[in-house]
Parts: C-alpha cells; structure tokens; sequence
C-alpha cells in the first residue's frame, strides 16, 4: 500500500510507505493520503494521529518530480478546491496530529509538517523547501505556514534560498518540539500521542480548533468563540466524568461525548 493506516488505543499511525522513493508522493500517493486523513477525521474512535515515513532516510522528499509531467493539469482543476483534500490543503482535522520524522523532510514533506501539530525528529533529519531550485515554490500552505511559524528572515532564508536546515536547528527556531535519537522517535511520539489520547477529546479537539482558528480573529471575537464553545462542552458528559473523576481520585474515563 502507498500509504499505510493502523490504529491502536486511540492513536492512528499514518506511515508513507515507499522508502525506495524516499516517500515522495505520486498522485497514488497523494489520493491514498487523503484518504487516509478522511478517515482520521471521522472515526470517533481516533482521538490523535501519528504521521512518519517508511525507512530511515526520509520523513518524505516531497513531490516525486518523476511522476509529475511538465505538462500542467486542466485549467478547471484550479476550480475543484474540495477535491483531494490533505491536511495541509483544505482539510480540517481538529485531532492532534504529531509527525514523526525520520529523515529529509522536503518540498511537500516540510509543507505537510508544518500543518502538524507536534513534531519530534531524528537527529539526523533535516528540513527544507528547496522548490525554487526546479523553478517553483513551495505550495500547499508553504509560503503561508512558514512566515507563522519561524521568524522572518529565517522563514524568507530558507523559501529564497532552497536550502535545508539539519534538526538542530529547526528545534532551536521551534520547528520541532523535540530532537531524539532515530531509536526513540517513534516510543517518543507514542508517548506524546498517548497521553493526548488520554484526555478528554471533545475538549482536545476544541482547543487545537480555537488555537487555529485565534490566527484570523481578533482578540474580541476569538474571546467569544471560546466562551461559547466552553458553554457548548459544559454540557457534556465528559466534564462531568472529569470532575467526578477527580472528585473520586481516580483516572477519568473519558467517550468524547
């Protein structure tokens, strides 16, 4: 399979299976991934989500430039903004989702990273968008992600210039949370996954939307959008199971509803 999907204990792992190519995506690959990030969306048993690549060489190279022509699409595609939708395309997935990564991370590897939530890495990963060597420019949220994310001149050096950065350094800018040895990193997201998998999701899944969604609000309206969803989640049974949890000093038991 392109793209591999388990789930175990409320944590998906997505896994970019194809080594041999250093995870690049063809158009199987980008449908399969879609897909799979559709179903993490959607089943409730899913409470956060794991992305990583095959192998040890590579997060994901990107585009596969092989597979890609340089003839473009049909000009109407421009118009099918629902079709395909990826989490760093369109798609909106409030569970947490925590790359993992495993190597280079580039091109659409780094664009789809930066629409994670939480990111470990293998000390011998590395990190860039190197598009404008082929004549283009990081698309799919890059040029838009990365300006939030990292500071000025550093985002605008590595967009101008195509070069990579080594884990180091992407954790000294907060690119990453957490630089580990190749070993730990996948018992290091699976922690991290967890013990987000623990809490309550209705309540997880409302803070990383209102977190996104405070970047297009002013303070006023973000302020209202959270005292309504907090009314909205005192309603639930899950508050409830938290404070009699608490109350009886024992772990909650939380079903998201």
């Amino acid at each position: 399979m392109p793209i591999d999907l388990t789930c175990d204990d409320g944590v998906a792992i997505v896994t970019i299976n194809r080594p041999e190519r250093r995870n690049a995506f063809d158009a199987a690959h980008y449908r399969a991934l879609s897909e799979a990030w559709i179903v993490i969306r959607d089943d409730p048993a899913i409470r956060a989500a794991i992305i990583t690549g095959a192998g040890d060489r590579a997060f994901s190279a990107g585009a596969d430039i092989k597979s890609f022509t340089a003839e473009p699409p049909p000009l109407g595609e421009i118009m099918l903004t629902q079709a395909g939708q990826l989490l760093n395309r369109g798609l909106d997935i409030w569970k947490p989702v925590i790359a993992a990564v495993n190597g280079a991370c580039l091109g659409g590897g780094m664009t789809l990273l930066l629409a994670t939530d939480i990111r470990i890495a293998a000390a011998h990963a590395t990190f860039g968008v190197p598009e404008v060597k082929r004549g283009l420019f990081p698309a799919n949220g890059g040029t838009q992600r990365l300006l939030q994310q990292l500071p000025h001149a550093i985002a605008m050096e590595m967009l101008l210039t195509g070069d990579a950065i080594d884990a180091a350094t992407a954790e000294r800018w907060g690119l990453v949370n957490h630089v580990v040895e190749a070993d730990a990193l996948m018992p290091a997201a699976l922690d991290v996954a967890r013990r987000i998998a623990a809490n309550a999701p209705l309540g997880v899944q409302a803070a990383k939307e209102l977190a996104l969604r405070s970047r297009d609000l002013d303070l006023a309206s973000g302020l209202r959008l959270e005292q309504a969803m907090l009314r909205l989640l005192q309603t639930s049974d899950d508050v409830r199971e938290g404070a009699a949890a608490f109350a009886e000093k024992r772990p909650p038991r939380f079903t998201g509803r």
